[in-house]
């Protein structure tokens, strides 16, 4: 009798590993292992491949998932200027949804009832991990080991794993959680759990110190069409090419680095460390361009979009009714969100020092205080009458009343 499938979220690490094993010997399971490839730093993906197939696994894929990624994913976060809490780009929460797309894919072509993964009970990702497939295929079953299992610390893992075969890696286990792909990099646990402890250098990867940056200012230039990057220093690239560039470049001048307590959906505060000099890099630019090009009214309502946008998607609501008409507002805010940014990084800072569009809104003659001013001073005396009018009869019926506004 043929048994069940089930898709496995599968990373090649401890976990994951683990889930195989316990799916086929707990739950009578046929494993399907899917790898997703975002952009993460790992030892070559072929040996995760091979590893779930040396467990047990009926099959294995790996992914590349890099392109859509950009192109259907972090396109729209960047449209949003998606920032949560007003301080983080977010990074897992952009991952999961596309690696979400792909499990459900696999699902509906191998025919397998099941979609596991191998988040822990406490942290965001089962949330947008379980939402996100409810969301695509509600009809299909999802399995979490990680909260069905007694295996609450790394040594009772590690004990599961040799009794079963899993192979254990013999290096020294890093202090640190980590997850990161294209966007950036996530870093918790360890020293980190201590909010007033900071962080030692070697949690980061990507980004220098600010101290050991290049003693020089260094000038990159951005362009844009309809919101998205697409040219370096004037000369044309990719999305996905100017992301990995900006991380080098950002990187190497100790720009990206954020420390925050964080609110997790599950009501928990977390001490978060992240490293996203390219993304903060491109929303920095993004949102200096949004000034010179959207109109006042616009930009301002739009701040708030992007706010909920940004929690939207940290709550793991990527494939939801408001999410997709917050992107159809975005996305028509983006039509000449066109042309140049120009960055100067130094020793751990990114300033903008220029921008120019040919839908400009910025009207020289207006703006200047020297020859050729054209504003008309004449019409600012009507207009003050006019939008204090309201304030002004409340002050005098306040006043009348004996009730006069407070100081």
């Amino acid at each position: 009798m043929a048994k069940d499938r089930v898709v496995l979220a599968y990373s090649g690490g401890l976990d994951t590993s683990i889930c195989i094993k316990w799916l086929q010997e707990e739950k009578g399971l046929d494993v399907i292992a899917v790898a997703g490839d975002v952009g993460q730093q790992h030892q070559g993906l072929q040996i995760v491949h091979d590893k779930a197939l040396d467990l047990g696994a009926i099959d294995s894929r790996v992914i590349d998932m890099r392109e859509e990624f950009c192109e259907d994913f972090l396109s729209k976060a960047l449209a949003a200027n998606a920032m949560y809490e007003n301080k983080y780009p977010l990074v897992s929460a952009l991952s999961r949804p596309v690696i979400v797309k792909h499990l459900v894919d696999v699902a509906h072509e191998t025919g397998a009832r099941y979609i596991a993964h191998g988040c822990t009970g406490k942290g965001n990702d089962q949330v947008r991990f379980e939402l996100g497939i409810q969301a695509l295929d509600p009809e299909l079953e999802i399995i979490a080991p990680a909260r069905e299992w007694d295996l609450l610390t790394r040594p009772a893992e590690i004990a599961y794993a040799e009794k079963h075969g899993v192979p254990v890696p013999a290096t020294k286990a890093s202090p640190y959680s980590i997850d990161d792909n294209l966007w950036g990099r996530a870093i918790e646990c360890g020293i980190l759990e201590d909010p007033w402890a900071e962080p030692p250098e070697d949690v980061y990867t990507m980004t220098s110190g600010a101290h050991d940056a290049p003693a020089a200012p260094e000038y990159v230039e951005i362009s844009f069409e309809h919101g998205i990057p697409c040219g370096l220093n004037g000369e044309p690239k990719s999305f996905m090419d100017i992301i990995l560039a900006m991380n080098e470049i950002a990187g190497r001048n100790g720009f990206g680095r954020i420390d925050m307590i964080e609110n997790r959906l599950v009501g928990v505060k977390s001490r978060e460390c992240y490293e996203v000099p390219g993304a903060l890099t491109l929303i920095q630019a993004h949102k200096a361009l949004e000034d010179l090009v959207l109109e006042r009214d616009l930009l301002h309502y739009k701040l708030g979009i992007e706010q909920t946008w940004a929690t939207t998607v940290y709550n793991g609501l990527w494939f939801s009714p408001l999410k997709e008409a917050l992107d159809g507002f975005c996305s028509a805010t983006q039509q000449l969100v066109s042309g140049d940014v120009r960055l100067r990084f130094y020793k751990g800072s990114c300033v903008t020092v220029g921008r120019r569009s040919k839908y400009s809104l910025y009207d020289y003659s207006l703006a200047t205080y020297d020859e050729g001013d054209t504003f008309d001073r004449d019409a600012a005396k009507g207009f003050i009458e006019l939008h204090g009018l309201p304030n002004k009869t409340w002050a005098r019926r306040r006043k009348e009343t004996g009730t006069p506004g407070q100081i």
